[in-house]
């Protein structure tokens, strides 16, 4: 698909992945709508692209429908959809003083990574679905990208609850994509690994040098800008359907 003068939707765009996904769609001529939970950083980013930044809750059905909505009325109906918005909880499933893990984290961390996610996706493709078809050879109305993590297939200890998420995105994406495949909508996935996020950047420099030796080549976490490159690259190849892409560097984690 032609990224250029088509309309796009990023979640978790205020930072990390996100916004770094929301520029490179907008340096490759889309109208993108930043979406995230914190609007200050939606907006700060959205007016850096010349974009549209709107708060929404990706765990809220309403919320998510009315951010769309209003996604439309500003640029069009997307054609492409990125969802990057998550959380990082740890625990154990028994933690060391003998305590259950607690089930409200868990629970907000599904919550938020995998059915935010579905709840994002689902609506995004029953407005695409509707889409007049931009290729006359072949069904082609719009692509949603989810972000999973090489966590998906290898959580290390304390990350049941992040790996289970991230685990659950990356097992939608094929039935996803069947589903929506006689439509012309396509769905595919990338597990990043260590990337330089947010996320990261509260981590002690012991971590952060344990983590870095970890890695192979590149010797280095990865920049969310490499994020975004390949965002670009599923969109643009439409091959890339049904599929858990890698983008870890060979990567493999340990158990811890």
């Amino acid at each position: 698909m032609q990224i250029k003068g088509h309309a796009a939707v990023v979640t978790g765009g205020a930072s990390g992945l996100g916004q770094a996904t929301a520029r490179a769609l907008a340096e490759a001529g889309a109208r993108v709508t930043v979406l995230d939970l914190n609007e200050d950083g939606a907006r700060a980013t959205a007016s850096d692209i010349d974009g549209l930044g709107l708060a929404c809750d990706v765990t809220s059905a309403e919320s998510v429908g009315d951010a769309l909505r209003r996604a439309t009325e500003a640029h069009g109906p997307a054609r492409m959809c990125v969802n990057c918005a998550g959380i990082v909880a740890g625990g154990r499933v028994v933690g060391k003083d003998g305590t259950p893990h607690d089930l409200d984290v868990f629970s907000r961390v599904i919550t938020i990574n995998l059915i935010g996610t579905f709840n994002v996706m689902s609506q995004a493709a029953a407005a695409m679905v509707g889409l007049p078809n931009l290729d006359p050879d072949e069904p082609e109305r719009g692509v949603i990208i989810n972000t999973a993590s090489i966590a998906a297939t290898e959580g290390q200890v304390g990350q049941v609850a992040y790996a289970a998420s991230k685990g659950g995105v990356a097992a939608l994406t094929l039935p996803a994509a069947r589903d929506l495949a006689r439509s012309g909508v396509r769905v595919a996935c990338i597990a990043p690994g260590l990337f330089l996020t947010p996320m990261m950047e509260g981590l002690s420099q012991d971590i952060y040098d344990n983590l870095i030796q970890k890695t192979l080549h590149p010797h280095r976490m990865g920049r969310p800008e490499e994020f975004g490159r390949m965002v670009r690259a599923l969109i643009e190849n439409p091959m890339m359907n049904g599929s858990v892409t890698r983008l870890d560097g060979a990567l493999r984690l340990e158990p811890r």
